[in-house]
């Protein structure tokens, strides 16, 4: 798959969808998989076009958004459904003033030479989002492209989709979350050296620092994890919190891997998110949480036979 930073001028006609695709689930999946075999069947180009920053971090100064992926997520995912090209838009103040006809005649037809333009009833687009699905019909019959409409009853399931992985997300549902997405909650991030407190009670950990400020964190507590390391697969624990036990103040997300101590740090890092197995806790002693963590790498290793 092709990833552009700015929109490409392609020789080849192509079958295009815009959106944000946040998750690129199983209700996205559907889509993009129908739009990949219209493409194929006409000698034609598959494309994805998205837009960032989204929208509202540009448009809304105060809009906390917190995004299902990583950009670099979603392109993997959607790499590995055999999409041709993903051109990810800069959405700007200046672009967030494109005419709908500026944008129709410019992006979609002179540069990606649109022959089929598959969109939600709902979509909205050109400044202000003044126009809508109607109108692109129209601009097709002038620029002859043909348009086709996601149903209702597929934007609500995606709509859906969306809203019910968040939610999860935010009360910990991994297993749920991960239902509706087709593949494991990931996070992605560096690791960096912490305060070495896990070391000195035998579960050594990776802290993840995760740069994109955007991307959502699940609700605190330990989970269930695996990670692909060079050609090893680790399997592990992970805590999301703020280690209370050690009047910790900021949130951290901290691995430990059964079986793995290896020097990792600077190392980018894909954690696959399985089971939440409870909530982060404060305790008494350090001898107590070692015991703890005893129990949770034990009953890990049950999830994971």
């Amino acid at each position: 798959m092709n990833i552009l930073s700015h929109t490409p001028s392609l020789k080849r006609g192509s079958v295009i969808t815009i959106g944000t695709f946040d998750g690129v689930h199983i209700g996205h999946k559907k889509i993009i998989r129908e739009l990949i075999s219209k493409a194929h069947n006409n000698a034609l180009n598959s494309v994805v076009l998205t837009f960032f920053p989204h929208p509202r971090m540009v448009l809304q100064e105060d809009a906390n958004i917190k995004l299902i992926n990583t950009l670099e997520e979603k392109a993997q995912i959607l790499d590995m459904l055999g999409l041709d090209y993903l051109v990810v838009e800069e959405f700007t103040e200046q672009f967030s003033r494109v005419t709908a006809v500026e944008f129709v005649r410019d992006t979609l037809v002179n540069k990606l030479k649109a022959r089929d333009v598959i969109i939600g009833y709902n979509h909205r687009f050109g400044r202000n989002r003044s126009a809508n699905i109607d109108d692109l019909s129209d601009f097709g019959e002038l620029f002859n492209f043909k348009v086709n409409q996601i149903s209702a009853q597929d934007i609500d399931e995606v709509a859906i989709s969306s809203t019910k992985i968040r939610l999860a997300l935010n009360e910990g549902a991994i297993e749920k979350a991960n239902s509706y997405l087709g593949y494991n909650f990931m996070l992605t991030g560096i690791v960096q050296k912490g305060k070495g407190l896990g070391r000195t009670i035998g579960f050594p950990t990776a802290n993840l620092f995760i740069e994109e400020t955007y991307k959502l964190i699940p609700k605190n507590g330990v989970y269930i994890v695996s990670c692909k390391y060079k050609d090893a697969q680790l399997y592990g624990m992970m805590n999301i919190g703020t280690n209370p036990t050690v009047d910790g103040k900021e949130q951290s997300i901290e691995i430990n891997f059964f079986d793995f101590d290896q020097d990792i740090y600077g190392e980018k890092l894909q954690i696959d998110m399985h089971q939440r197995l409870r909530d982060e806790q404060k305790f008494d002693s350090l001898k107590a949480l070692q015991q703890q963590l005893n129990d949770d790498k034990q009953n890990a290793l049950i999830f994971l036979k």
